[in-house]
């Protein structure tokens, strides 16, 4: 498997996560209990840092054979 083959695996990880959050957000607003309200909105938080991973290593390894590319200051492959 190349690395531009793997992020499109990256990319489906992120939308299954974006998916994840809407469905948590749209719970959020529905419930009155204060402490599941706090619960999901934990889970919100540490979500967030997933998707922005999956979405920026969803960049770096499709862009990773192209001739322009330059090293990502944060990844290192």
């Amino acid at each position: 498997m190349t690395l531009q083959e793997l992020s499109y695996e990256y990319k489906a990880h992120a939308e299954a996560i974006s998916l994840r959050l809407k469905e948590l957000r749209l719970a959020v607003k529905e419930t009155n209990d204060p402490e599941y309200k706090y619960r999901l909105e934990r889970r919100m938080a540490e979500l967030k840092p997933l998707l922005q991973e999956a979405r920026e290593l969803s960049v770096l390894t499709h862009d990773y054979y192209d001739r322009g590319y330059h090293k990502n200051a944060k990844y290192t492959l």
